[in-house]
């Protein structure tokens, strides 16, 4: 079988950094809130709570989280932070899983 080796010429990212990625999305509220935020959207934490059924120091935490691994965006402004997915973060997660499971999944003559 194939190890799984992100090519560093080709911008993929480390195996470190998409492991801390896959874990700020290993948890249900982080993906609705990810959800939330899609689109585009720039969202405050109010916003996000008042379409979840979490609480607001619940939802600060996850955002909290989600910032941390790179996968939100957090800007300051005034008495509310804007939150907003960073889509590239999330392409490059997505691409650095796809080629795990190519590395995995690839026939290359080899026995099991």
């Amino acid at each position: 079988m194939k190890a799984f080796h992100p090519d560093p010429r080709c911008g993929a990212a480390s195996s470190e950094d998409v492991a801390q990625k896959l874990a700020a999305l290993a948890h249900p509220a982080r993906l609705q809130i990810l959800r939330r935020l899609g689109g585009g959207r720039s969202c405050c934490c109010k916003e996000v709570v008042e379409h979840l059924d979490l609480a607001q120091s619940t939802v600060s935490q996850h955002l909290k989280i989600l910032v941390e691994a790179g996968l939100v965006r957090y800007a300051p402004e005034r008495q509310r932070s804007r939150y907003q997915i960073n889509d590239a973060a999330l392409a490059e997660v997505s691409a650095s899983v796809a080629a795990l499971v190519e590395s995995c999944c690839a026939v290359d003559g080899a026995d099991c």
